[in-house]
């Protein structure tokens, strides 16, 4: 075209740098063409498609909308009728050919952002339609963008210096060693990601504690190179997504699911106030509806035993005792509450004494996994014990205050 354009210049007496002018009209005639180009793709990728998108049922659609997918396509348009038009409107010439670079530089960039966009709506989709929680879809994601850029930096840089990518590429392989070292983080975190999710090992969502880097809260997302954990205290904490291969963590999630909360708690009692019940303190604990079977049917049990061993010695014989008529009541008490998990364990059992006293363990399962409410059940049913304890002659151990210290001197006085 250009040619044509200097021909009828001449034709028609112009003789003022003819080529010059040619080539300036050929240029203004590309500027025109790319703004008739870009208008009308505008209207049909914004005004329609953009619209069908947007009103669409599907999500993954209405997710399209929602990024600049239309506009990178409007670009990448232009960028393939620049290039067009840089061949039908100049001769062959350094201008053309830098034009020609250029178009195709800008074709490739627009076609990494619209893969970005599409990669990122996909994303967006997994998470909404919850395909992604035992996935590292964000991982998977973020390495296809890392390969796409290195792939289109490969092919910007061999179209700016006129060579073949396969040359860059041969290049490259002498590089591997540094590649490697570079690109560490990212492809451990790829294996990583890859056996987490093989093995179902961690998920978002789920309730992860690892000391090492003192993180414990829900994980929140689940990247390339990092994990990221919201810790109770609102706080985020970042972890090498191959740190949870090589070391050791928790994950909560199997407890969450199970419906059930472990209860494990001890208390100590006053090894002093440990001694047989008596007559009188049987009848009154008999009244109790969780104690009366047990009294009764362990006092049968009891005297049954003692005439077959014939003990005529009370020392020798077997007798109900206060420490362990409370943890027949304590088990009775568990396996009757409204709020512990009666489908798991439930058991109260007596430990190694020690310094302290005599540990009497509570351990049970609530059937509230929230932690909140389990606390409240763990604080309800302690509250019980301490209060109850009294009342079989018991008492908690507790070290020795001040108050005591005042309470004893005074007394004495």
């Amino acid at each position: 075209m250009q040619k044509q354009i200097q021909e009828w210049l001449l034709s028609k007496q112009v003789d003022f740098y003819p080529e010059y002018l040619a080539e300036g009209l050929a240029l203004l005639g590309i500027l025109i063409s790319c703004v008739v180009i870009f208008y009308v793709a505008y209207l049909v990728l914004r005004r329609i498609m953009y619209t069908i998108c947007a009103k669409s049922s599907f999500l993954f659609m209405r997710g399209l909308s929602e990024t600049r997918l239309f506009t990178y396509i409007n670009y990448l348009i232009l960028a393939i009728a620049l290039q067009q038009l840089a061949v039908w409107w100049l001769s062959p010439s350094t201008l053309q050919k830098i034009i020609i670079v250029a178009a195709q530089v800008w074709f490739l960039l627009n076609l990494l952002l619209i893969a970005f966009a599409l990669l990122n709506t996909l994303t967006h989709w997994t998470f909404e339609r919850n395909f992604a929680g035992n996935f590292p879809v964000r991982g998977l994601v973020q390495t296809l963008k890392l390969l796409l850029s290195i792939g289109i930096g490969i092919g910007i840089v061999s179209l700016m210096i006129g060579q073949s990518p396969l040359i860059l590429l041969s290049g490259l392989g002498a590089m591997t060693a540094v590649l490697m070292l570079v690109f560490k983080d990212p492809i451990l975190g790829l294996v990583a990601g890859i056996q987490l999710s093989a093995n179902n090992m961690l998920s978002i969502g789920d309730w992860l504690e690892m000391g090492k880097y003192n993180a414990d809260g829900a994980v929140i997302d689940i990247g390339l190179t990092t994990v990221k954990v919201k810790n109770w205290d609102n706080t985020i904490t970042t972890i090498p997504t191959y740190a949870l291969i090589s070391d050791s963590f928790k994950n909560w999630r199997s407890m969450s699911e199970s419906g059930g909360r472990r209860i494990k708690r001890s208390v100590m009692i006053d090894t002093s106030t440990v001694h047989f019940i008596s007559e009188e303190m049987v009848q009154r604990l008999t009244r109790s509806p969780l104690l009366s079977e047990y009294i009764i049917a362990k006092s049968h049990e009891l005297e049954r035993v003692n005439q077959e061993a014939d003990m005529s010695l009370a020392l020798n014989g077997r007798r109900l005792t206060n420490l362990g008529t409370f943890r027949a009541y304590l088990e009775r008490y568990l396996k009757n509450h409204p709020k512990i998990h009666q489908g798991m364990t439930v058991m109260v059992r007596q430990l190694a004494p020690t310094d302290k006293g005599i540990p009497i363990e509570i351990y049970c399962f609530s059937n509230d996994v929230a932690w909140v409410n389990y606390e409240a059940i763990q604080a309800d049913i302690f509250d019980h014990i301490f209060a109850v304890v009294s009342e079989f002659g018991l008492r908690i151990y507790q070290s020795p205050t001040g108050y005591d210290m005042r309470k004893g001197l005074s007394s004495r006085v």
